[in-house]
Formats: structure tokens, sequence, C-alpha cells
């Protein structure tokens, strides 16, 4: 990592680009600390500032000496994402935020508050629903095109950075007023295709921001390179997998990647994770009517969930018809809530551990695949 900041100081400073010091691990702030001819222990007291304290500016860091933060403002800055709009649920108090970037690209990202984020009133009493939670985005854009997704109607544009993912959480934060406790990988984009950007910004959630690494959970449409990556990691955060059938010839349509990664290397993977990490993951289920609710799809996900340990997120299927998608979309129906409740009670009887999703912030179009920027970039 020194290798990034070793000639910081041999190159003239109208050369320069000034380092973004927000999205740096601590290692990284240590390097670049190094670089600027200071102590590795002054890339610890950067790394509280940025994170834990959140300093939105140098001149904020008033622990650090007067000439180390002079000498930082010539070689480094902090950024801010810009809040463009926000947009509340009058239902649920569900909010989408939306972010303009240094480029002019824009991201959605949501605020989804406590006791929405599932149906059923048993759920209602885990602990869980008194967190505060933030759905982050990983890519301006997504080049999976899954059916279901308003995001990938907006192609792919670019991986956003670890400071982009990470400040994410923290703009929305400062909105709130209150302190983020959850963080899903479940905005715009497909995580496993920006890994190291991913991976940064969970250390700095984890050891930066103090998100307990089971406050978070990480969402793929079943990228399996990075299934088997993540097993090697070692974060102890949840793994989602956004399966939605057991059927090969239905998965094709709905989420193009399974040509690439059908369901028996992607399950493969999975169970790989689970014996590696002893985690057991969740596999998530946008429920269509008459197309993945039958008997033989209880008596398929009754086999799965035998073999690989986990629990399964029933979700109700939110139209994307305001994005005008092409293919198969509007053929697709939502299975009611009555019908919903039905598949799920056939899956408990088979002792599995089923829960159904709200249909948080639907009005704002801030709910499950229903995120995208509609016009300009």
């Amino acid at each position: 990592m020194e290798s990034a900041f070793v000639f910081i100081n041999k190159i003239p400073n109208i050369l320069m680009k000034k380092i973004n010091l927000k999205g740096l691990t601590l290692e990284e702030l240590k390097s670049f600390s190094v670089s600027l001819e200071e102590k590795p222990y002054r890339g610890n007291q950067l790394f509280d500032w940025l994170y834990n304290k959140r300093a939105n500016s140098i001149d904020s860091m008033t622990t650090l000496s007067k000439e180390f933060r002079e000498k930082l403002k010539i070689h480094a800055h902090i950024s801010d994402l810009k809040i463009i709009n926000s947009y509340q649920s009058k239902f649920d108090g569900t909010r989408k935020f939306l972010f303009e970037l240094e480029d002019g690209n824009q991201i959605e990202s949501v605020l989804i508050p406590p006791k929405t984020a599932f149906y059923d009133n048993e759920s209602m009493k885990l602990e869980e629903q008194k967190r505060l939670t933030v759905c982050v985005s990983t890519q301006v854009g997504c080049p999976l095109d899954c059916v279901f997704c308003a995001t990938g109607t907006m192609g792919f544009k670019r991986n956003l950075s670890t400071g982009e993912i990470i400040d994410q959480a923290m703009q929305i934060e400062k909105f709130a007023e209150r302190k983020i406790t959850n963080i899903v990988f479940m905005g715009m984009g497909e995580p496993f295709l920006n890994y190291d950007n991913v991976i940064k910004a969970i250390k700095i959630f984890i050891d930066g921001m103090n998100i307990a690494a089971r406050r978070i959970t990480l969402s793929t449409a079943g990228w399996i390179d990075g299934i088997f990556k993540l097993a090697e990691e070692n974060l102890k955060i949840k793994l989602a997998i956004s399966l939605h059938t057991m059927k090969d010839e239905i998965r094709d349509k709905l989420i193009p990647i399974n040509k690439r990664y059908n369901l028996s290397k992607l399950l493969e993977a999975v169970e790989y994770y689970y014996k590696k990490t002893k985690l057991r993951v969740t596999f998530e289920y946008i429920v269509f009517k008459n197309l993945n609710d039958k008997d033989d799809d209880v008596k398929m996900l009754t086999k799965l969930a035998r073999s690989i340990p986990c629990k399964i997120n029933l979700i109700p299927f939110h139209s994307i018809t305001f994005v005008k998608p092409a293919g198969i979309e509007p053929e697709l129906k939502p299975a009611t809530m009555q019908e919903m409740e039905k598949f799920a009670q056939k899956l408990r009887k088979n002792n599995l551990t089923v829960f159904i999703r709200s249909s948080a912030g639907e009005d704002i179009t801030a709910a499950c695949g229903q995120l995208a920027i509609k016009s300009g970039k």
C-alpha cells in the first residue's frame, strides 16, 4: 500500500491531485502519513477523525498539530456526497435520497426506519426492528439487467469508490441525526462486481464507524467468484442470495447471469461459503403469481434448506413500469399478501425459517428493485 503514496513529496504540488481521505483504510492512512514524513500513528488519528468523529474538514481535526493540518490541506481533501433531494414515504417513514457524485453521476440510497422491514407480526418482535438501516449502492447503474429490477434499465456507468459507498451512510446519518445501526448492500449495482471497494467499505463500517459485522448484509444476484472470495475474508457479515426460483429455465429469464453461473454452480459456492464461515445465508425470493409459488417450488426450497442452513426472505414484487422496461417484466405479476402468507406457511410446515419482507417505501419507488435514475445522469 505504501507504493500509492511513497513518491508524494517528490511531485511538484501543481502536478498533484489531492488525495481524498474519505475511503482510505487504516493501513492506507498510515502509509499516507508516512509519505508525508509523519509517524504511522498519524494514520490512526486520521482514521478516528474521519470515521468515528465524522470530521468533514481537515481544520476540524483539532487534536492534530497545526503544522500537520496545513500539510494535509496541501496534499489531501475530504469529499462529501451532495444530497440533491430526498423523498419520504407517507405510509411507513422510509426515506429515499438522491445523491450527486463529483463527476455529475447520480445514485439513490434508502433509509429504512424501525419496524418497516418485515410484514408478519412475529418478525415485528425481533430485536432487529429497533435498528436504523441504510441501503447503500455500489455502482452507478448495473450491468446484470435482472428483469424485475429498475436499476438494470440504466445500464452500467461505473463503480463507486470506497469513499462514495461509505459516504452514503455518513450523509444519511447526518441528515437523520441518529446513529445508523445496520448497512445492507442492496441498492444500485452488483456489489461483487466492485469487490475491492466494497470490501474496503465493509472494513471501514466495522472498524471505523463501529457497525457490527453481524449488522451488515451483502446481497448478490449470484456472482459466484465474489462468494468464494468473501468466504476467505473472515468478515462475519451476512450474505444474501437473490434466488427467486430453483428452476434454471425460469432463473435464466429473471436473472441473465444464471446462464453463466447456473443454480448448480451458485449453490456449490453458497455451500462452500457456509462450510468456510459457519454463517447461515439468506435466500431472497420474490414471489411471482403462478410462476414460482407452486407446491413443487415448496419442495425444492425445502430440499435446499436441508442441505444448506439458511433463512428465506419472501419479497413482494414491486412494479418497475415507471422506467418502461423491455423484456418479460410486464408479464410478471405480484402475488397478493394472502398468497405470500399461504406460501410461507407451507414452507414453515417443513421447518424452514421464513420471513415476509414488507413493501416499505413503495410509494416513493424506494422498495426492493425500484432504485433508478430516470433522467439525466
